[in-house]
């Protein structure tokens, strides 16, 4: 699971933006990255969406760790 918060202009106005999404990751070397990751860390990620095997949600495969 990833989350993510930032705090963007709309309007002119501050708005907060926060999002929780399922994230996936397959591969010895991504995943041996991640594994050593601290839970609650902040980190950036790169890849794309899919939806989930069910086709109800959708989740974040992440294929690279900055």
């Amino acid at each position: 699971m990833l989350r993510h918060e930032s705090e963007v202009t709309q309007d002119g106005q501050p708005r907060k933006v926060s999002l929780d999404i399922k994230a996936r990751a397959i591969g010895m070397e991504i995943t041996q990255r991640l594994a050593g990751l601290d839970l609650g860390s902040e980190h950036g990620f790169a890849g794309f969406l899919g939806s989930q095997r069910n086709g109800r949600g959708i989740v974040f495969h992440v294929i690279e760790l900055d």
